[in-house]
């Protein structure tokens, strides 16, 4: 029996939907495959386009090798609220695939592969996938907003793409 795929607030950029307990973005960009693998995993760049517009990203760590560890930390502008996400790096295969292990407050920690394919033309599809173990866990993200600030980091980073 295959799960059904449910829309989770796709946008006309960005397909949001989720299969049983996985929840799944996918997003063109109008890029070649090997600058968005940069934008992914230079901590330089990530800054640039991580987050909703009004926060502050600083990559407190990113060691993009497997078992190298990552952590991010984000500064909201107008309330002065503070968040940190954090993981370690499974798998890497640039510049088509990156697997890592993805934490935030107290949720259990998430699996997430990002997946990029080449689709010829400068162009790049992107396919981030998030392994979530309950129900209860992908309702949570959803309620949490989560769909918003990663369409629009989404659209930060296709801006971002064109200057690279």
């Amino acid at each position: 029996m295959t799960a059904t795929r449910i829309d989770r607030g796709s946008t006309p950029t960005t397909t949001i939907y989720s299969e049983g307990g996985d929840l799944v973005f996918e997003r063109t960009f109008d890029a070649p495959r090997e600058r968005v693998w940069r934008a992914f995993t230079d901590p330089e760049i990530v800054p640039r386009w991580w987050g909703r517009h009004g926060t502050t990203t600083t990559v407190a760590e990113m060691d993009v090798r497997p078992g190298g560890k990552w952590r991010i930390r984000q500064k909201d502008s107008k309330d002065g609220a503070t968040y940190e996400f954090w993981g370690e790096y499974l798998e890497i295969v640039p510049p088509e695939k990156s697997v890592s292990t993805q934490r935030f407050l107290d949720f259990p920690p998430i699996l997430v592969t990002i997946r990029l394919e080449d689709l010829g033309g400068g162009k790049t599809k992107v396919t981030a996938e998030q392994r979530l173990d309950t129900l209860a866990m992908r309702d949570g993200l959803l309620q949490s907003g989560m769909t918003g600030g990663a369409t629009e980091s989404y659209d930060r980073l296709e801006e971002l793409l064109a200057t690279l």
